[in-house]
Formats: structure tokens, sequence, C-alpha cells
């Protein structure tokens, strides 16, 4: 059982006894003293009012009609919660059923003078992805795909998967170590290792079609999966050098796992380092594109051939 799992569980277990010690928790839960003493802290520093009882027959018990305090927010957190909140607006954000609801709940925790502020920042402020003439109207992305809230609550329990995708018109199933999930230009990916073939996979979610764990005995140790990928690690191939408006256009927009280190303190100078799978043709296009959306204050020290031509044909489009 997991920790977080546990200490619920815990929690569950102390709510409905009058009284409960340090050996009923490790005999219930068959966990060390020094476990059970640090997830009953843990508890404690939760807000659930126990009390110790000391003696030859001490233990713990849950205070009876204990009111925790009540959390407030001051006047610049509960903005910076209501613009982070409307940010993400389009962003495919699991469990988000309902915005209104939830807005409605945040305003009926503050006083009116905070929800007036909140009104009017909402009247002001427009961001990424909002129709101007009619800012509550939400894009059909903003509803995430419905594969991704099962997905978190698996990867909850256990990141050992078997993912079945839809690759050209056929089902095809992969068993996974998830090690990633992010979201990139819109999209939520998933970054596994792949347990049959050895290797590291990219799985979008959007083609998701059904998700469950992969079974126990089949499954490879986390420290083999690591020692995999170190033999796996890609050698960089791809060198360059950024001016300010190459570094401009970078923060704009850039692959995930695409970083710069800048070369001077002023950070008007830096220096991109990264590998290409050329043999993957999405990448080897989106790459081509990207680089051409740096601009012209860049300097290529190191780049595949692959990349090279793409470039050059992509060049001669425009200048013929």
């Amino acid at each position: 059982m997991k920790k977080v799992e546990r200490i619920n569980t815990i929690m569950r277990y102390i709510n409905n006894r009058a009284h409960f010690t340090i050996s009923e928790i490790m005999q219930e839960f068959n966990i060390s003293r020094s476990t059970a003493i640090r997830d009953i802290r843990e508890i404690e520093a939760m807000g659930m009012p126990l009390v110790a009882e000391v003696g030859r027959d001490g233990g713990y018990f849950v205070m009876n009609n204990s009111v925790l305090p009540t959390v407030r927010f001051t006047d610049t957190e509960i903005k910076a919660l209501f613009i982070a909140f409307m940010a993400t607006r389009n962003q495919q954000l699991p469990y988000l059923k309902s915005r209104q609801s939830l807005a409605e709940k945040l305003l009926g925790l503050i006083s009116e003078n905070q929800q007036d502020d909140l009104v009017l920042l909402n009247q002001m402020l427009l961001f990424e992805g909002t129709n101007p003439h009619n800012p509550d109207l939400l894009d059909l992305s903003d509803l995430p795909h419905p594969m991704l809230e099962k997905l978190i609550q698996l990867l909850l329990v256990d990141r050992y998967l078997l993912v079945s995708i839809t690759e050209e018109k056929v089902i095809k199933s992969y068993p996974i170590y998830l090690m990633n999930l992010y979201r990139e230009k819109s999209l939520w990916q998933i970054e596994g290792f792949d347990l049959a073939e050895g290797k590291r996979r990219i799985v979008p979610v959007d083609h998701l079609t059904d998700i469950k764990p992969y079974p126990t005995k089949k499954r490879m140790s986390k420290k083999k999966i690591l020692e995999q990928l170190s033999k796996q690690e890609e050698i960089i191939n791809l060198v360059v050098d950024l001016g300010p408006k190459a570094i401009a256009q970078f923060k704009k927009y850039h692959p995930l796992k695409v970083s710069i280190s800048y070369t001077n303190p002023y950070q008007t100078t830096a220096t991109l380092k990264t590998y290409i799978h050329v043999h993957h043709s999405e990448e080897l296009t989106e790459m081509t594109n990207w680089l051409l959306f740096l601009g012209e204050d860049i300097k290529i020290r190191e780049v595949p051939e692959e990349v090279l031509e793409g470039l050059q044909v992509r060049l001669s489009l425009y200048c013929p």
C-alpha cells in the first residue's frame, strides 16, 4: 500500500474509533513503530484534532465537536487564484466539469468587495484563446479527452499500464511504464518506457481507446528500466547559438524537452543543444519548422543532414 493511500485509510480507521494506540496501528497496517508514529504526526499536521493520552494505557483519541480553523486567503492570494483559474481557459484541464460552479464557490468564500474586484478583473482581462467579442464562449478544445481522467486515476495507484491506441485505423496495445504525462501544443502526451520493445515511447492521449493495469508477473523493475534508458542516452546532434531575437522567439514557443543555456550574464546570447530523431518524420518536420520559427538570429554549429535538407527545401519554396 502506498503512503498516501495508507494515510487516508488510517484517517478513516481512527476517525471511527473512540480510542486507539500506536500498537494497534502497527498491527492493523503491518508497519513499523517509527512509520506509525510518523504517519500519526502527518495526520495531525493535516488538521485532524488528535489528543494524546500518556500513561500505561495511553494512546490517542479524536477530539469530539472540534471545529478546525477556517482557511482564509489574503486579497492578493484570491486575485492570484482567480487569475490563474481564468488563464486556464482552453487548456483541456482534467477533472474540470464546470468552470461556472467552481467560480461560484470561490466567490461564495469571499467578501462583497473582493467579489466586485474579481468581477472587474474578469471583464478586463483577456487571455490566450479567449474570444474578445464573447469572453465566456470557450472553444470545444477546453474539454479534455475522456480517457485523461481515467489515466490519471490509474497513475495514482500504478504506473505500469497496458495502453491501447488507434494507429492508422488499427487498434494496437503497448505495455508501458509511464514516466511523464505532459501537455505540449494543446495536446496531452504520455512519455513511457515500452516494456515489450525496451525503448522510450510517446503516446498521444487523444489516440487512447483503453487503459488498464499491466499484469504484475510481466513487469520489469524500475531499476532495470532506468538502466536500459541510460544505455540508450541520445547523443546531441543539434547545436545552435541564439541571439536576443532568437531567444525572444524561443520564449514564445519551444518543444517541451528543449532548453537553452545562457552564455553571458545579461542573457542576451544562449546555446541550444538537443537530439533530433531524424527517422521520426513528425519530429523531423516539427524541428525543421521550429528552427525557421526562431528566425535569422541563430547560428547553427551542428545539425543532422536530414534537417539541413529539410531547411533547404523549405527555404527554396520562399526564395525560388
